[in-house]
């Protein structure tokens, strides 16, 4: 007997099941710690930790790369009205990056938003996007207010549905007519 014909007399595998469709709404995913933040296990507080440490020390970093910058104009003599507003530019800049990305975590920016009009400057102004981060850690993971109560609504609205549901419709009597 050949190979080939061993091959054909070998019973086939199982097929592999396709996934099962979950029982009820699945938790959106945030980056940097997955689904942990529904039951706050799997590394959640060290990743909160983490995350808090990183933002922090890429803040700072950020600041001396930022004073540098500021000591390469003072040394190439450009005026003070042009290092005056390069200060004013990234703090102005800073600010507003703080403020979107902290409401940003509480509630999400309508389909016709200036988001989209913003995201240059809240480049230029990172740093405040970093500190709002480092600061909401403290708190929670950046966004998890917001996914909990979606996700809690979602998973209400599903037990809601599955237990309005009381049998065969077919087999209910007819509505009486007065």
């Amino acid at each position: 007997m050949s190979d080939d014909d061993q091959r054909d007399q070998t019973p086939a595998e199982p097929a592999a099941q396709a996934p099962a469709a979950p029982a009820g709404p699945e938790p959106e995913p945030i980056p940097f710690f997955g689904t942990t933040w529904v039951n706050h296990d799997g590394g959640y507080a060290l990743r909160r930790a983490a995350l808090a440490a990183g933002s922090l020390v890429t803040a700072v970093a950020a600041a001396v790369l930022l004073r540098l910058s500021y000591e390469g104009l003072e040394i190439g003599n450009v005026g003070p009205f042009l290092s005056i507003s390069v200060v004013v530019l990234f703090a102005i800049a800073s600010a507003i990056a703080f403020a979107k990305t902290w409401d940003a975590f509480s509630r999400r920016p309508a389909p016709s938003s200036d988001e989209a009009a913003l995201k240059g400057l809240k480049m230029i102004g990172f740093i405040g996007s970093l500190i709002a981060y480092f600061l909401r850690c403290f708190f929670e993971a950046p966004g998890e207010k917001l996914r909990r109560a979606e996700y809690e609504r979602a998973v209400s609205e599903f037990a809601r549905r599955r237990s309005t549901r009381t049998g065969n419709p077919a087999a209910r009597r007819p509505k009486r007519k007065k």
